[in-house]
């Protein structure tokens, strides 16, 4: 995932940069002392929850009614406990707890509010030919299969609001009759043809009552089945794909998808994308959908909240995960502490040297659960810790039912029981009591099995970048930033190290470091001996990270250790109203909004900030460059922090 899901954090400085930069190093060397001694018990491991949002890859299709109700217990359900949101959160990870220790930057941080409102963060995906996605273009492209605007006229808003309701089983109503006024068979064909575009899974019929004629729609094949596309209905001089953008406000990427799903009455499977993006953001990326017209998905518009679609066109390929170049970030820091020359630095910063490519704190959980952990009982094929770090209680921000349901496990160690206490099925607790209940406590890897594998092996990766973020924050303390005899450097895809006589023709922009894994080289430095002492302070074998389950072998990878944003701009504004926009939409563009205006002397001042990233880094960890501040949720409360919803 590129992008961050984080709610508004005001980011303060209570103490000087090296005062922190201190007491990080002092922790995390106390943290990798501390490993080396402890044993496999677990006693020192507290627990896992649901993944982060931002790695929820895969979702689980259960009957609609059901999907509703979870979402409104998700979205609805509050813990009773008088504990504060900030107590809550001291249970939870701070960024030196997973590695992230060092700057690149020399300059003096300042405090500032992200995500202050969704909307100060922005998105636009970049294509692998480089055109950076934007809504612009609400037109749809016709051909002559495509049924004209005039057929959807022929049907009345009421009779709209009825099929809609038909559709998606709203009403107990199983048919509606539309009655034709000046019968003529043209005219009993244009509504056929409407209904079944405008409204897919529906089916029509024509029938006489009391010497009128009527169209009736119906589901034909029950409400279980979803509409397949009409594969005799495709002109095949089309594109099978209708690649179309995607604009959406404060949702993520496969619960949009899953809205469309239901209104167009098909699986989700059919539709395709290069990356997933944040929630908590304004996003602009490229979907394909297989034998779905552009008319249809344009009628969507009309009835979906935070979602718009344009930028229509037909194509013979679906789209593939991770052939993007990256995104474009705008971003705003609203209430900032800075001084010009301060802002200036850390900008000229960003772009000339850039930032530590750490991976970001979402990638390892947002309670007193590091991801991590379960990825390395998993790898050490230690199935009861992985059992107890799901499902045992914990301390910290969670929903009233899952503290319930563990309470229940804590206490009978009864899947049944403990499932009766959890309403919301979905989540990953709910898919191993599942599991649990289908092949007993004696089998917990194939009840394991039944998380969605993309869940399961966010786990094991969440390990991997654990170490990487300890390696890394270890090789530049080591060597700085620069380029070492003994770094690895990539050649095409093939990793090999700098010799001697070659380390001048590199800079620290070419050195990569690997995730652990089988199939990869480390460095012939310090650094390549701490991995093996990490590794067997964890109880795994460097040399052999093949696991018996296929699934959760390590091949490993390479990543750069420093990334340089393309395309850096910055501004600082003023304004007094914190809810104000400081920049206009594709949105607000498309429908006319105009600029907002700014006083040039308001109580506040704002940096609005732009950057292109490469797919699989982080822009918190951008953001943390220019402020010098840790980004965990646990600091920053712990620091009186205001979180603005």
């Amino acid at each position: 995932m590129e992008t961050v899901e984080t709610n508004s954090v005001s980011l303060k400085r209570p103490r000087s940069e090296d005062d922190v930069a201190n007491a990080d190093e002092i922790k995390r060397q106390k943290i990798l002392e501390k490993s080396k001694t402890e044993n496999d018990s677990g006693q020192s491991i507290e627990t896992v929850t649901q993944p982060p949002e931002d790695m929820k890859n895969e979702i689980i299709p259960n009957e609609e009614s059901e999907e509703q109700e979870e979402e409104e217990l998700e979205d609805s359900d509050e813990d009773g406990d008088a504990e504060s949101f900030a107590d809550m959160m001291k249970h939870g990870l701070t960024e030196s707890d997973v590695g992230i220790t060092k700057f690149v930057s020399s300059h003096k941080g300042f405090s500032g509010i992200l995500k202050e409102r969704y909307s100060d963060f922005v998105v636009h995906e970049i294509g692998k030919d480089g055109r950076v996605s934007h809504l612009d273009d609400f037109s749809v492209p016709v051909d002559d299969e495509d049924p004209s605007e005039e057929t959807f006229a022929v049907l009345s808003d009421e009779d709209k609001q009825r099929l809609e309701e038909l559709q998606l089983f709203k009403n107990k109503e199983t048919s509606v009759a539309i009655e034709v006024i000046e019968d003529t068979k043209e005219k009993r064909t244009v509504i056929h043809q409407a209904v079944k575009s405008l409204f897919p899974g529906l089916e029509t019929k024509t029938e006489d009552r009391d010497g009128k004629k009527y169209i009736i729609a119906y589901h034909a094949a029950g409400k279980k089945a979803l509409a397949n596309p009409r594969k005799h209905s495709w002109p095949k001089s089309r594109g099978s794909y209708c690649h179309f953008v995607l604009y959406k406000e404060n949702k993520d990427t496969m619960d949009a998808i899953n809205v469309l799903s239901k209104f167009l009455r098909v699986k989700p499977n059919i539709f395709s994308y290069m990356g997933t993006k944040d929630k908590r953001a304004i996003t602009v990326q490229e979907i394909a959908v297989l034998r779905i017209t552009a008319q249809r998905l344009a009628h969507l518009n009309k009835c979906l909240m935070n979602f718009k679609l344009g930028n229509f066109s037909y194509k013979n390929h679906p789209l593939k995960l991770g052939e993007l170049q990256g995104n474009h970030f705008t971003v705003v820091l609203r209430n900032i502490t800075g001084t010009d020359d301060q802002i200036e630095q850390a900008m000229h910063s960003l772009r000339e040297i850039g930032f530590i490519n750490y991976y970001g704190m979402q990638r390892f959980g947002t309670t007193a659960v590091p991801t991590y952990q379960i990825g390395r009982a998993i790898l050490q094929n230690n199935w009861n810790e992985v059992m107890d770090l799901i499902l045992k209680p914990r301390p910290g921000a969670e929903k009233g039912y899952l503290v319930k349901c563990r309470e229940e496990w804590a206490k009978t160690k009864d899947p049944a029981a403990a499932l009766k206490k959890l309403p919301v099925k979905r989540c990953v607790e709910g898919q191993l009591l599942r599991g649990l209940l289908k092949y007993g406590m004696k089998n917990i890897i194939s009840a394991f099995g039944i998380i969605p594998r993309n869940n399961r092996l966010m786990y094991i990766h969440s390990y991997q970048s654990y170490v990487w973020n300890n390696m890394v924050s270890k090789r530049i303390e080591e060597y700085g930033l620069r380029a070492v005899p003994g770094d690895l450097i990539l050649k095409g895809a093939t990793a090999v190290h700098i010799e001697e006589g070659d380390v001048d023709n590199y800079t620290i922009h070419d050195v990569v470091m690997p995730l652990p894994g089988f199939d990869v080289i480390y460095p012939k430095h310090k650094i390549g001996e701490a991995y093996r002492e990490m590794l067997i302070a964890d109880n795994l074998d460097i040399n052999n990270m093949r696991h018996k389950i296929r699934d959760y072998s390590l091949s490993g990878a390479y990543r750069k250790i420093i990334i340089r944003p393309q395309n850096v701009n910055w501004d600082v504004v003023a304004y007094d109203d914190p809810k104000i926009p400081l920049f206009t939409t594709d949105l607000d563009k498309l429908e006319g909004k105009p600029l907002p205006v700014l006083p040039t002397d308001g109580k506040f001042r704002a940096l609005k900030m732009e950057f292109s990233l490469p797919p699989s880094t982080y822009a918190t960890m951008a953001i943390r460059e220019v402020l010098k501040m840790d980004t965990s949720i646990k600091n920053q409360t712990q620091l009186n922090t205001t979180w603005l919803r």
